[in-house]
């Protein structure tokens, strides 16, 4: 008989041989695609965290490519500093040659000397090539002229605008006593005619010439203006040694006409004079208004011309001190007003003078 049990059924189809079949489990509520792919994607992520801690193990002592790439560009550039030698300063020092040859044209000029009158003969003829200094691509150049080391008389051509290639053709002349036919390492026992490579150069700095003082009082009634010049201080050293010998000139103007000039005295050998003297003009009160007083501090020379120290301008057109020292002089009739000027150039009064009054 077949036997039945919990575990099995006996085959009916094989009597000498048994095989139990195993009774089917209850079904799980996820279905077995699920299952697999929440394993591929764990072994995935295990897989990944894996090859991020290998490679972070091998290349830990590493160091970036663009590291070594500039340690050994440094390294390179030492052994190939160390190999050259000679050779790399040579190229550096073309390279700085090359920079500093920066072009700042040509002047053409000539220099002879009189030994008859003891003169040095300077011509300034042209110049070219000049590098362009204003925004519109030009320059407006001029040629200053004078003798190292005191700087004592100087020259300046005219200006010459909008221009890179100026000819000047303008001539002057010092008064020098020579004991040497060498003068800056040019024969002038025989005249000089030359082209030179202008070579760049500081801005010049704006010398001190001083100060002056000076009194107006102006009488409407009488129509009388009173100039004192009372002192000056602190003036450029004209002589060799060290001193000056200043006067003062006072020119009176009326819109751009001469009416009177006065002089006071010659003060010897100081650059700190006291004048204390006074002149009188008859202006009417109808023309004081365009009235302009021009004063210049000179060095007396016994010898040659007399060279300005510095210019001052008072008045009609005058600016900053000028202009006020003239204003508070209306204002206050009859009664003296002093006031200190610091000297100007007298080329740069000059020039302003030449300006059209606004």
């Amino acid at each position: 008989p077949h036997k039945k049990s919990l575990e099995g059924v006996e085959s009916p189809c094989c009597p000498a041989t048994a095989c139990y079949i195993r009774p089917m489990s209850i079904s799980p509520l996820v279905p077995m695609w699920a299952i697999g792919a929440i394993v591929v994607v764990v072994l995935a992520l295990v897989a990944c965290l894996g090859f991020c801690i290998w490679k972070k193990c091998i290349n830990k002592g590493k160091k970036p490519k663009k590291a070594r790439e500039r340690k050994g560009g440094r390294g390179r550039r030492k052994k190939e500093g160390a190999g050259e030698g000679e050779e790399g300063k040579e190229g550096e020092g073309k390279e700085g040659e090359e920079e500093e040859k920066e072009n700042f044209g040509k002047l053409e000029f000539t220099l002879d000397y009189n030994f008859t009158d003891n003169q040095l003969i300077v011509g300034i003829l042209q110049a070219e090539n000049l590098p362009a200094m204003d925004m519109g691509g030009t320059s407006d150049p001029y040629v200053k002229v004078y003798m190292l080391p005191d700087k004592k008389k100087k020259f300046e051509t005219k200006v010459q605008r909008k221009n890179l290639c100026p000819v000047f053709n303008e001539t002057f002349i010092f008064k020098v006593i020579l004991t040497v036919l060498r003068f800056m390492y040019v024969d002038l026992a025989q005249p000089l005619h030359e082209w030179r490579d202008l070579v760049g150069g500081e801005k010049e700095e704006v010398e001190k010439l001083g100060d002056i003082c000076i009194s107006l009082r102006y009488v409407p009634t009488a129509g009388k203006l009173t100039i004192n010049i009372m002192e000056a201080k602190h003036l450029k050293a004209m002589d060799c040694g060290g001193l000056s010998d200043p006067f003062v000139k006072v020119v009176l103007q009326h819109q751009g006409k001469r009416l009177k000039k006065k002089k006071t005295t010659v003060k010897q050998n100081t650059l700190n004079p006291y004048f204390n003297e006074s002149f009188s003009f008859e202006i009417p009160f109808g023309q004081i208004q365009k009235v302009q007083v021009l004063i210049t501090v000179y060095d007396y020379d016994k010898l040659g011309s007399n060279d300005a120290i510095g210019k001052v301008w008072i008045g009609f057109g005058a600016s900053g001190v000028g202009l006020r020292h003239w204003s508070d002089m209306l204002a206050n009739p009859r009664r003296p007003v002093a006031q200190w000027h610091a000297l100007c150039p007298e080329e740069e009064v000059d020039e302003a003078l030449k300006k059209p009054i606004r």
